[in-house]
């Protein structure tokens, strides 16, 4: 009898649990219900930034390992994964946007675990435009000043994994963008979840929901604008304000899965492939792969293709990312990994970008 109540209360935990997986699915299928595009959208969105990725390790196979990303990284793209930590991990990046442009992201973030099963990350990112001439409508050429528009993201994400099989994740992130006289602000949510199964948890799947928050509008004395009134006796000024347009976040939706390939306890392949819908532009596909050798080397690459693309030349990518990972540790008799991640994309114009990356885990 006691076998039998010890197996009835097994199918039942195992039944809780698949009921909570269907419902998380239910949750962000939903949600791509409500906030995904048409083709009429594309280009309509603002603050892109929040599609850059800053992190070499996840852009080495183009942003694409929704199913297994992990750490800090996971915050750009699937939340849940921060829960896959051991302890915890600080990573700070640095990404060369398409070299020869000027434009650039620096990153930071730091993931710690939270009780048994949950995980605690912050992330900042802020994109560096470089110095850029201030030119007026007498000074056309150029007043002699520079200026350097300020965008920064904060985020703040949560992750809880159930029995080490599911992970559900929710980050938090504010938007500034900002010049010296004009601003936006705004707030965006995502949320992901991510499965593993097998012996040794060689299947994986990802869902994550990104970017969905509130509409955006820059606002400021930068949009006014000083005029003479008009048929005044006495002359005098009116100060006219100009209300700019309010714009969507690009909201995206990933499905990935992966599946690894174990040769021996310190190598194996894992091979990915991923689905990217995008409410305000075309949706995205592709695949890729990575090899992990003792622990220490990791080479990866990928190629991601855009549907319903009209040219060849539609988007600045063509396609083709690669990377490569060096872990060390720092103690032979200890779990402290210094780690170094490089990624390189191809792009139509310009000559690619660049992302490196340097990682801590303790």
């Amino acid at each position: 009898m006691q076998a039998e109540i010890i197996c009835l209360l097994k199918c039942l935990k195992r039944y809780i649990m698949n009921k909570k997986l269907l419902f998380t699915f239910s949750i962000i299928f939903s949600a791509l219900a409500l906030f995904a595009g048409n083709p009429d959208r594309q280009g309509e969105a603002g603050a892109g930034e929040l599609l850059f990725n800053p992190w070499a390790r996840s852009a080495g196979i183009h942003t694409m390992n929704t199913s297994s990303i992990s750490g800090v990284e996971a915050m750009r793209l699937n939340v849940a994964g921060i829960g896959r930590i051991e302890k915890r991990e600080l990573l700070l990046g640095n990404t060369r946007l398409y070299e020869g442009s000027t434009l650039g992201l620096n990153a930071g973030g730091f993931v710690t675990k939270v009780g048994e099963n949950g995980a605690l990350g912050f992330t900042l990112t802020a994109v560096d435009f470089g110095d850029n001439f201030v030119t007026t409508t007498d000074q056309p050429g150029g007043t002699g000043a520079t200026f350097s528009p300020g965008y920064f993201h904060l985020g703040v994400g949560y992750a809880h994994t159930y029995e080490n099989k599911i992970s559900v994740g929710v980050l938090f992130r504010s938007i500034s963008e900002s010049l010296t006289d004009v601003s936006a602000l705004g707030f965006a949510v995502d949320a992901g979840v991510q499965y593993v199964s097998g012996d040794n948890d060689e299947f994986k799947l990802g869902i994550s929901l990104r970017n969905v928050g509130t509409p955006m509008q820059f606002k400021g004395p930068g949009l006014a604008t000083q005029v003479d009134a008009p048929d005044a006796i006495i002359d005098y000024g009116l100060t006219l304000n100009q209300r700019a347009d309010v714009f969507e976040l690009p909201s995206a939706l990933n499905v990935g899965l992966s599946y690894d390939i174990h040769f021996s306890d310190q190598a194996f392949l894992r091979i990915l492939g991923n689905f990217t819908s995008n409410a305000f532009a075309r949706d995205q596909i592709g695949g890729g792969a990575e090899i992990y050798l003792l622990d220490k080397f990791a080479l990866r690459g990928a190629y991601k293709y855009e549907l319903q693309q009209s040219s060849g030349t539609d988007n600045i990518y063509d396609g083709f990312a690669g990377g490569v990972s060096f872990d060390l540790p720092l103690k032979k008799a200890g779990d402290t990994k210094l780690g170094l991640d490089y990624a390189y994309r191809t792009t139509r114009y310009f000559r690619g970008s660049h992302n490196i990356s340097l990682r801590l885990s303790f």
